[in-house]
């Protein structure tokens, strides 16, 4: 006996019929007939006598329609109640490549959210866990980076996944470093300048299929002094504390620099173009809190990237 069962009994004392009931329900009368009568076997007793005025409730039947009419209104009840809490939650998730313009947009979306349930996702990582993520994970949201040069193949990646693609700032990485370092003194930076300082590593340079070495030899230039960090906080530590320290990034915030005690200067010999890219599936529709996020996400790659106010 299960909740169905429950409405077959209740709708054949309405209507006192069971062909009536069966045609109500969309069941066949004879199917009909035979669940209510495995269910009197179970409960040893009958719902229904004949008569004139077709199919009447036994006391037994009174007390079962009574007790399952409550049971339903329960399971209403239940029913009214997660769906409404479900509809209320606002939910927005993303993976996004390690980018504190990217984190300063999502430090303003935060402070924007307002008084309604929200469940909130940000998670820094790498372009084919971004990917993963929307595939198999169940994000909504993506931003990948890649060198300008591999767009045809990415694009091609994305379609191929069912993925839609746009294009949220393109930039040359800059070098960031503490205010007092000897590299902040220089009016030119050479590749050449930085061989005698640290460099701090956080990019994520794989492309699948390509040969990992083959990417690496277009990427930045190698130095011999490296640490490979990949906790934003430890990165930006790391690049306070020590004058001997450098690292490659997209454009930092005002508020970052300030924060940190760090500049940030142009290297003219590094040409390279990079795009970061919001991803999502080609079929999935933007909610509110997706609009809000990219709406910071513009004023801060803005106000960071292209210099507008």
């Amino acid at each position: 006996m299960n909740i169905i069962h429950l409405k077959y009994v209740i709708s054949i004392a309405e209507n006192g019929s069971i062909n009536k009931a069966a045609d109500e329900l969309h069941v066949a009368q004879p199917n009909l007939s035979r669940i209510v009568k495995e269910m009197e076997a179970d409960l040893g007793i009958h719902f229904f006598h004949r008569s004139s005025r077709g199919m009447m409730l036994t006391p037994d039947g009174e007390l079962f329609v009574n007790q399952a009419r409550k049971i339903l209104e329960q399971v209403d009840e239940m029913e009214s109640l997660y769906k409404e809490k479900k509809a209320a939650r606002q939910r927005f998730s993303i993976s996004v490549p390690r980018a504190s313009y990217i984190s300063d947009a999502f430090a303003s979306f935060s402070g924007k959210l307002g008084k309604e349930n929200a469940e909130v996702f940000y998670q820094e990582t790498n372009a084919l866990q971004a990917v993963k993520n929307i595939l198999e994970v169940g994000y909504n949201l993506g931003i990948i980076r890649y060198a300008s040069g591999y767009d045809k193949y990415f694009r091609q990646m994305m379609a191929e996944k069912g993925l839609r693609s746009e294009i949220v700032a393109e930039f040359r990485y800059v070098l960031v470093m503490r205010q007092d370092s000897a590299l902040a003194d220089m009016e030119t930076i050479h590749f050449s300048d930085l061989r005698e300082f640290i460099q701090i590593a956080h990019a994520d340079p794989y492309v699948p299929s390509l040969p990992l070495s083959a990417v690496r030899d277009e990427e930045l230039p190698q130095m011999p002094r490296r640490i490979f960090v990949f906790e934003r906080g430890s990165q930006l530590d790391l690049l306070s504390g020590n004058p001997e320290t450098y690292m490659w990034v997209s454009p930092l915030p005002e508020r970052i620099l300030n924060q940190c005690h760090l500049v940030q200067r142009e290297c003219p010999e590094n040409r390279r173009m990079y795009r970061d890219m919001l991803i999502h599936r080609q079929d999935y529709q933007m909610t509110e809190l997706d609009k809000l996020f990219i709406t910071e996400l513009t004023q801060s790659k803005r106000a960071c990237i292209t210099g507008e106010r």
